[in-house]
């Protein structure tokens, strides 16, 4: 059974970091691309980030280019989010995906992925 897990949401100051991490069970990431995903209440879904399956290339939206840095522990099927200088405007639901296409060009297109977390909440404050 895919299963992906998020964590390291929380409550920050604007300029401040975290972490979010992306655990994987029941595939490696031999078989699947993995994306971040984020929602704010009433907005849709959001690509932010993701990272290829086949060679790891990273993907970025506009908005966290130069902010937010994707990267995958092969050893512990876990892939992370870095993000940094977080601005109020970030606050929202991240979520993390699994997509087993891996098509180039689409995987920040939430319609692509086949597998979701639960979701970790992210809150900014000015």
């Amino acid at each position: 059974e895919v299963q992906l897990v998020e964590s390291g949401g929380g409550l920050v100051q604007a300029g401040g970091s975290l972490r979010l991490s992306c655990a994987a069970s029941g595939f490696t990431f031999d078989d699947y691309a993995i994306g971040w995903f984020r929602q704010a209440p009433g907005k849709e879904r959001e690509g932010v980030s993701a990272i290829s399956r086949d060679d790891g290339t990273t993907y970025y939206a506009d908005s966290v280019k130069g902010r937010f840095t994707i990267s995958r522990d092969i050893a512990k099927n876990t892939v992370y989010l870095q993000m940094n200088g977080l601005k109020p405007e970030d606050t929202a639901v991240y979520y993390c995906a699994a997509d087993a296409e891996d098509v180039p060009g689409t995987l920040l297109l939430p319609a692509e992925y086949d597998y979701w977390g639960q979701g970790t909440q992210v809150t900014v404050s000015s």
